[in-house]
């Protein structure tokens, strides 16, 4: 599959495309709330934090297999990359592919709110070790764009605005960047995915998208409230450094990466019965297997 281009759009195009992309998202037929539901045909593939890698993204897409308008891909936290270019960040133009691959595939690409994307539209510091990574971004902005960056940047918030925070199958998966830790359960809003995300659910440590995309260290007994709340027999998370790629972290939690050299995405049919964390374990694909196809 070949990955869209955006390197010739300039800001103008960029914006454009960002503003089409989440109208799209936000016109899904299958979105209710801030939740996308799928049906029982075709296959799902999961992927994990994917942090700016160009080659495991380009991996995704030949595996997604998305020319069968039956299939579907979520991706997540496609931003913040540790590949910088003189200095600065350049993983707008991974959200910009993310935004051309809606547009083709509209309602078929799912790209779901992830923490890092909600602390750059929101002025939120964050770092993964390399620097503040919002500031470093904003300086791909500047580079690329210069004194049209504030409009990219304008767009890109409103493109963050409009991403789904989880995507429900028929079959009882539930796949989200996250779930709220155990310590917010008690001001965790447990109808957030009914409804449309206001701007009070992206404050920090009190909003009900932060909290959902934050959250870590899940007990067993919290995991299956929030899954009995929903109707849920296995969630699928990122948001966790995963050696192996995958682990099952409880009987309804696994936790998938896919930025590092042992990542790994999970390919579901929507048909399957799913039964335990472990159980979808069995099915996670490493990247490392995966070969880009090169069109001749």
């Amino acid at each position: 599959m070949t990955i869209p281009n955006i390197h010739l759009m300039g800001a103008t195009g960029v914006v454009a495309l960002l503003t089409r992309a989440a109208e799209i998202l936000r016109g899904d037929p299958k979105r209710r709330g801030c939740c996308v539901h799928l049906g029982n045909t075709g296959r799902l593939l999961v992927t994990g934090d994917l942090h700016d890698n160009p080659i495991h993204f380009a991996k995704v897409l030949d595996f997604a297999q998305l020319e069968n308008p039956a299939n579907h891909l979520i991706l997540q936290e496609l931003i913040h990359g540790d590949r910088l270019t003189q200095g600065a960040d350049m993983s707008w133009r991974m959200l910009a592919k993310a935004a051309k691959l809606i547009e083709e595939y509209p309602n078929q690409v799912h790209l779901m709110l992830a923490n890092h994307e909600l602390a750059q539209a929101f002025d939120q510091p964050v770092s993964k070790g390399a620097g503040e990574n919002t500031a470093l971004f904003r300086e791909g902005l500047n580079w690329n764009f210069g004194e049209d960056a504030l409009l990219v940047d304008a767009a890109i918030r409103i493109f963050v605005r409009a991403l789904p925070l989880a995507v429900q199958t028929q079959n009882g998966m539930l796949c989200s960047h996250s779930l709220p830790s155990v310590f917010d359960m008690k001001t965790f809003d447990m109808h957030i995915l009914e409804r449309d995300l206001r701007e009070d659910d992206y404050q920090v440590h009190v909003g009900g998208a932060w909290q959902m995309t934050w959250g870590r260290n899940h007990k067993p007994e919290q995991v299956a409230e929030l899954a009995a709340h929903w109707g849920v027999k296995v969630f699928v998370a990122g948001h966790a450094t995963v050696s192996d790629g995958a682990i099952a972290a409880g009987p309804q939690l696994l936790l998938i990466n896919s930025d590092h050299e042992r990542g790994a995405v999970l390919p579901v049919q929507l048909c399957s019965e799913i039964t335990t964390a472990q159980e979808l374990a069995y099915l996670v694909v490493p990247l490392n297997s995966i070969e880009i196809s090169h069109d001749d």
